[in-house]
């Protein structure tokens, strides 16, 4: 009797179940730190362990997470309410985040030190031109943007046939996006290591396509959901914040474009 006063609620919020992923995935991360330091110092093992461990828990706790909210129907209306405002504070803190690193970029730009010899760029370092790859990837970001809003219009229509196609467009162009700044950071005339200018470009842009990558990979979840009719034209919160974060993404990359390639045209 007593066991079944306790399995009965009187409110509409999940309480979380036991679960071991978070202390798992606390542990594989403080691995993938100390991992990532020895990789510099060209002993990989460890580095590749963890981020083994920490996908492989990660993946896990995702697993539980969907189940409770499709499955085992754990989030309520008001549930959902605040996992909307919970994304919503992350993706202001990302804001502030990016906020700094454009911050210090101006701060330097404007008013160049002496000890960068008073002039920006510094000298002997030759910015990327604006016009070529930079402008390729804005132009796939803003495009898969566009794509996205075309999958949730769809999912919103149960349109599940265009849903899926133009979530697949979205995470090619995603992948595109990667492949080609990964191939400007090989051909980059300067480094991290040349002045302000190239770490805070390097800090940006490198931080941004970890987000770029994040969010493929939380856009490319949405799509499993609802080819496994785990999400539906009702119940579609994995998808709507996914098209949420990468709008973010976009955003930012457009003042990113502006102010770190354009301004220094």
């Amino acid at each position: 009797m007593l066991q079944k006063f306790h399995m009965k609620k009187n409110h509409p919020f999940h309480l979380v179940t036991k679960s071991p992923w978070p202390i798992l995935v606390s542990f594989s991360m403080l691995n993938f730190l100390i991992g990532f330091i020895n990789l510099m110092n060209e002993s990989p093992l460890l580095f590749y362990l963890s981020s083994l461990t920490m996908m492989i828990n990660l993946t896990q706790w995702w697993r539980d997470v969907k189940r409770e909210s499709s499955i085992k129907g754990d989030h309520t209306k008001i549930v959902k309410e605040m996992i909307k405002m919970g994304m919503i504070m992350f993706i202001m803190s990302e804001i502030m985040f990016f906020l700094s690193f454009f911050w210090s970029f101006l701060h330097s730009s404007l008013a160049p030190s002496i000890e960068i010899g008073m002039k920006w760029p510094p000298k002997g370092v030759t910015p990327f031109n604006p016009m070529e790859i930079p402008l390729l990837n804005t132009i796939i970001l803003v495009s898969s943007g566009a794509s996205i809003t075309w999958a949730h219009h769809s999912l919103l229509s149960n349109k599940l046939n265009q849903t899926i196609k133009s979530m697949i467009i979205t995470i090619t162009m995603g992948l595109y996006f990667s492949i080609l700044q990964w191939w400007e950071y090989k051909n980059a005339p300067f480094t991290i290591s040349d002045s302000i200018f190239g770490s805070s470009f390097f800090m940006t842009t490198g931080f941004h396509g970890i987000h770029v990558i994040m969010g493929t990979i939380f856009i490319l979840t949405a799509l499993e959901s609802i080819l496994v009719m785990k999400s539906n034209y009702l119940n579609h919160i994995s998808f709507e914040l996914s098209a949420w974060y990468w709008h973010f993404v976009d955003v930012i990359w457009l003042f990113l474009y502006i102010i770190l390639y354009w301004w220094n045209k």
